[in-house]
């Protein structure tokens, strides 16, 4: 929305400059989108007097003139064909930009002749595309300023034009009488207001008006007049340059009044050559086939049921949107028909997108226009059609009615310090609502009709503060519910949602986050696809199902990165999965893959290939930092996506902490994943809470005493795991024995056997072990490991 200074004036009488206007308007929610100042580029130039003129020495076409400023005489060498002596000029200084040439002047020497600044033209000043001559003016004193002139003298030359950007629920600001009013409810001016305006019809209007019964609801109102005997032609200047100021080229006297009273006062018009009218005039839906040549010079074709405004010719206006070439007005319209209508704003708003046309007129209506003031402002256009264009005006006629848009909210002075929290004495709040247009009748307030926004007591509350001011609002702290210490605000999930993160990341994991959403297909890989988690309208055919993994996305992110060159990925992501459809079946999971190598090319052959084993300590390092107990076993109840012979469940009996291993190579192909791939997945709702709540951690254990540590060979099956080995072991004795590792496997024994070597670390707490102790201790680990095993020690 622009409007100029000037024009703003014409509605509001106030002595505030242009800053604290803008301030104004961007803190009472009118966010000011840019201001173009004409005077600001002309300030720094003044006034001055040609005293003499002759022919400059060395050139026929300069002149060397000594001109009288308020520094006193300067000589300035001019090419002007008019310069001469005693006419009043503008002068440049050196120093002074000129933003015409963009240049800044400095003392120079123009053919062996100094000159001490020049006397500008006007489009040197960018006033107007003259330029063949200095300016000359009529009146004026040496050393005035430029700019005050052009106040005096020609103000429209610089007058501020300022661009606002309206909210949609703000239609009442798209007239600058709107944005007077809420100038002058802030107190920077008066409100001047709109005279009511009645103009009688001399005779009855040959166009009648009619709304037909189905476009009733989004079309409750259409009025008009015919005007005979106008004499369009040209608008007048001070018309002209209000439209052409803010962008808008005139057209003729007719259409530039419509135009004027869009912006002036929020109502679109429309004017209709009455003499090309075939009959009356009917706002009905279009049928198939219909089209219109529209003013912007496009054919629109209209799809069945569009609300038009059509003669017995045919359609002669989009409703609401834009009128039809046939019937607008010209420099030969001598009778007019005006029209003036209220349209549904949701009508308005679907036939402009569908068509595809932006109009002054969609704009406003879409957004919803003053109904009350539809016949006021056609009596308003009608008086000025009279005055610029002569005339006579018929008789009003309509249909429909005007909606009624009373309505009233309790206002509770109260409530703007416990919804906003500002402290504003009632009578102030009564002045500010009143100052608004609001009518007050006791604890009640009438909400205006251009005010579609205000629909309940906190919008009330809402305008009082916002004329107020918020930046006067002071931050409070909020009161403690109860006192003392305040509770956690995340829950034990949640903090250990972050610790998970925190050590993926930590451990070089990058973090993926992908949609909740996969195709049937990865689905079934995983578990899932059933009817209770599909989507029953999904976005793409890709995204058909909720996930029940995040091994999906992964997978699916790390092919993308490999088909671009990313050969060695580490990958995580937590997230909820989905194992129905219900709110309860849902769970937490953190997932990682690894692909490719583990550390980049060296000279010291540190590069591998990643294997179960670094998606195992992984998934442990993830398990210690969100709590989970360091015991645990290893099972191999493995769903159908992990390789059966490489991987495996950490978990507490028949609760499943985590799954690590490889991926299944079907899976893999299915995602198309080059190599191998390993990966975890962390259950950490799965995680026991501890017994003991804490915020502290406990008491570091250490003991003074030597510890042990035995080695021992075992020969057994070759189809007997290390671990099965390991958890013996480590059950001989659970008090003394602190922890038992592998450290060597050797196969291709006789009979298929194999030679597993475990370290056994024992770890007194009371005395220090004697070796009938240590062979004892061994002794139930060799015992141990026969029975759960059959090993025998390696001789």
């Amino acid at each position: 929305m622009k409007f100029t200074l000037s024009w703003l004036k014409e509605h509001l009488d106030t002595q505030a400059s242009l800053d604290e206007i803008t301030e104004a308007l961007t803190d009472l929610g009118l966010e000011v989108e840019g201001v173009a100042d004409p005077a600001a580029k002309l300030k720094t130039f003044t006034l001055a007097k040609v005293l003499h003129a002759e022919q400059h020495p060395d050139a026929d076409r300069l002149r060397v003139c000594k001109v009288l400023t308020d520094e006193g005489e300067k000589q300035i060498v001019c090419g002007a064909p008019n310069a001469r002596a005693g006419i009043t000029v503008v002068l440049a200084k050196p120093g002074d930009y000129v933003p015409g040439i963009d240049v800044t002047l400095g003392v120079g020497k123009i053919r062996g002749v100094e000159s001490h600044g020049m006397m500008a033209s006007e489009r040197e000043l960018e006033l107007s595309e003259e330029h063949d001559g200095i300016i000359e003016l009529p009146s004026g004193e040496v050393g005035d300023r430029f700019v005050d002139w052009l106040a005096a003298n020609r103000p429209e030359a610089v007058d501020p034009v300022i661009e606002i950007k309206i909210t949609p629920n703000r239609p009442d600001a798209l007239g600058v009488h709107g944005i007077a009013r809420d100038l002058a409810a802030r107190g920077l001016g008066r409100l001047k207001p709109v005279r009511d305006v009645t103009v009688p019809g001399s005779f009855a209007s040959p166009i009648q008006v009619a709304i037909a019964p189905e476009m009733a609801p989004k079309a409750p109102f259409f009025s008009g007049r015919l005007i005979r005997g106008v004499r369009n032609g040209p608008s007048p200047d001070w018309l002209q340059k209000r439209l052409t100021a803010i962008g808008l080229r005139p057209i003729n006297t007719l259409v530039d009044i419509t135009n004027f009273f869009t912006f002036d006062l929020n109502r679109p018009l429309h004017v209709f050559d009455a003499d090309k009218v075939k009959g009356d005039l009917t706002v009905r839906a279009s049928v198939e086939g219909e089209a219109l040549l529209a003013l912007d010079g496009k054919t629109y074709a209209f799809a069945p049921g569009t609300m038009i405004i059509a003669d017995e010719a045919g359609p002669e206006s989009i409703a609401g949107i834009m009128g039809g070439e046939h019937s607008g007005c010209s420099d030969q319209t001598v009778n007019v028909f005006l029209e003036s209508a209220y349209w549904d704003p949701i009508a308005i708003a679907t036939a402009g997108r569908a068509l595809k046309i932006n109009s002054d007129a969609r704009y406003r209506f879409e957004r919803g226009v003053d109904p009350a003031f539809t016949q006021p402002g056609l009596e308003r256009a009608t008086q000025m059609i009279l005055e610029l264009c002569g005339g006579e005006a018929s008789e009003v006629v309509t249909a429909g009615a005007v909606p009624d848009t009373t309505r009233s909210y309790l206002l509770e002075p109260a409530r703007v310090s416990s919804l906003v929290g500002m402290d504003i004495p009632e009578a102030e709040q009564r002045a500010t609502l009143t100052a608004l247009g609001f009518r007050l009748e006791g604890d009640r307030a009438f909400v205006p009709s251009w005010r579609p926004d205000v629909q309940g007591s906190a919008d009330l509350v809402e305008e009082v503060a916002r004329i107020a001011s918020l930046t006067k609002l002071q931050g409070q702290p909020l009161p403690r519910p109860q006192a003392g210490v305040p509770q956690p605000v995340l829950t034990p999930l949640q903090r250990r949602e972050q610790a998970a993160r925190r050590m993926a990341a930590s451990l070089g994991y990058n973090e993926c986050v992908t949609y909740s959403f996969i195709d049937h297909k990865a689905a079934a890989l995983f578990g899932g696809g059933s009817d209770a988690v599909r989507i029953e309208n999904p976005i793409s055919s890709e995204m058909t199902h909720m996930r029940p993994d995040l091994l999906p996305g992964l997978l699916a992110a790390a092919a993308r990165n490999q088909a671009r060159g990313f050969a060695d990925l580490a990958l995580f992501e937590c997230g909820p999965v989905f194992s129905g459809g219900e709110p309860g079946e849902q769970d937490l999971h953190l997932s990682g893959i690894l692909v490719g190598a583990n550390a980049a090319r060296d000279p010291y052959a540190s590069r591998r290939k990643v294997d179960i084993y670094d998606a195992k300590a992984d998934a442990e390092a993830v398990l210690q930092a969100i709590g989970a107990p360091a015991k645990a076993q290893i099972n191999r109840k493995l769903d159908g996506w992990w390789h059966p012979g490489r991987a495996g469940n950490i978990a507490l009996g028949p609760n499943a902490l985590a799954t690590f291993g490889e991926i299944h190579p079907r899976v893999l192909r299915h995602f198309g994943i080059k190599g191998a791939a390993v990966g975890f997945t962390i259950r950490i709702a799965a995680v026991p809470l501890p017994k003991v709540k804490s915020p502290s951690r406990p008491a570091l254990v250490l003991s003074d005493l030597q510890a042990v540590e035995r080695d021992f060979a075992f020969v057994v099956d070759g189809g007997v795991e290390a671990l099965a080995l390991v958890n013996a072991a480590a059950g001989a004795d659970k008090a003394l024995i602190e922890r038992v590792t592998v450290f060597d496997q050797f196969t291709g024994l006789e009979g298929g056997k194999k030679s597993i070597a475990i370290t056994a670390r024992l770890q007194p707490r009371e005395k220090t072990l004697t070796d009938a102790e240590i062979e004892a201790v061994s002794a139930k680990i060799v015992e141990k490991v026969g029975k759960a095993t059959g090993g025998v020690l390696r001789s």
